[in-house]
């Protein structure tokens, strides 16, 4: 269901001709879908602005559209001097100042559920991969090696899949993870039991689901509770030789800690599709786990299907359709 923030009545009020600023690139059906339902509008795409030319021009815009790229911090807000309404073509919105936007009166609206299966799916296939060495054995084939005994990988049948957070996301893993004949452990504090356990989902603390599971798979949020959630205490708790995945955000795994245990070799491999920097540049302790022979990794991919682009690039148009012309009613909860 897509979700709204900080709604205010200033930003019902109808507007005149809007101008809509697109700072990231998202699927030409989004943008198309503007055009249509607002032909007197002003729209520019200017991709990959500096934040200090984003903050000279933001002014001039009753809208911006982002993707992850693109910072919508508290100095670019307050010289948002004109804007009704964020809208960020995904699912998180770490990398906009919420409490800014709040303080301003600018709507803040995403698409929650636009990419939950590409999600979903991109957390399979990096539980599958690490499970069977398939990106190692690729390159030794492609070095010209054959090492077969080298690889001997392990079925995910039968196995303990640990799910931390229960969301879109956690579910739809979980479902496919059954297809699989993995059993699901969870920790969610926000999740319904009941419906956990029609799903045939066994809700635990997050302790429990870290000591008991053969693969662990994140689906949280960022924020200021789960930053560090899986520090080196929680990845020590692990099983000897487990597997962990993090297609959600960065930041959630303690990555100096995680070095730390990788090159104990406590753990067997870790997949990362997400990074507490992105793109990677300057941070050594990034560089170092990716270079790891038990990593493998992607350049955060977990959204990056046509389809679900598509999704949420028309998801968040229609709400941006909806905020201009003074119509929340298909969005608000």
């Amino acid at each position: 269901m897509t979700q709204v923030h900080n709604v205010t009545p200033e930003v019902m009020e109808s507007v005149g001709t809007p101008k809509i600023l697109i700072t990231d690139r998202i699927a030409p059906e989004g943008v198309q879908f503007l055009r249509e339902q607002l032909p007197e509008a002003c729209i520019d795409e200017r991709l990959g602005l500096k934040p200090d030319e984003l903050k000279a021009i933001i002014g001039n815009y009753m809208a911006l559209l982002v993707r992850s790229e693109t910072r919508v911090t508290s100095d670019i807000l307050a010289s948002a001097t004109q804007l009704k309404v964020v809208g960020r073509a995904g699912v998180g919105v770490d990398n906009i100042d919420t409490e800014a936007a709040k303080r301003h009166g600018i709507l803040v609206v995403n698409s929650p559920t636009g990419n939950s299966i590409a999600a979903a799916e991109h957390s399979i296939a990096m539980l599958l991969a690490l499970a069977r060495h398939i990106p190692t054995a690729t390159a030794s084939l492609r070095a010209g090696k054959w090492e077969k005994s080298r690889f001997v990988g392990v079925e995910v049948g039968n196995k303990v899949l640990g799910i931390i957070g229960l969301g879109k996301v956690g579910m739809a893993v979980a479902q496919r993870a059954q297809g699989l004949e993995m059993r699901v452990l969870a920790y969610s504090p926000s999740a319904s039991h009941d419906l956990a356990r029609k799903a045939g989902i066994t809700m635990m603390s997050l302790e429990e689901v870290i000591q008991q599971a053969d693969f662990i798979t994140i689906h949280t949020a960022l924020t200021s509770r789960t930053r560090d959630l899986l520090g080196e205490r929680e990845l020590r708790m692990m099983k000897p030789g487990a597997r962990l995945i993090n297609c959600a955000r960065g930041g959630i795994i303690e990555e100096e800690a995680l070095l730390k245990v990788l090159n104990e070799g406590h753990l067997a491999g870790v997949a990362l599709d997400v990074f507490s920097q992105e793109p990677i540049r300057d941070n050594e302790t990034l560089k170092q786990i990716i270079a790891h022979p038990a990593v493998i990794t992607t350049p955060h991919l977990g959204a990056s299907t046509a389809e679900a682009q598509v999704r949420v690039a028309t998801d968040v148009a229609e709400q941006i359709v909806s905020v201009l012309r003074g119509d929340l009613s298909r969005s608000l909860q």
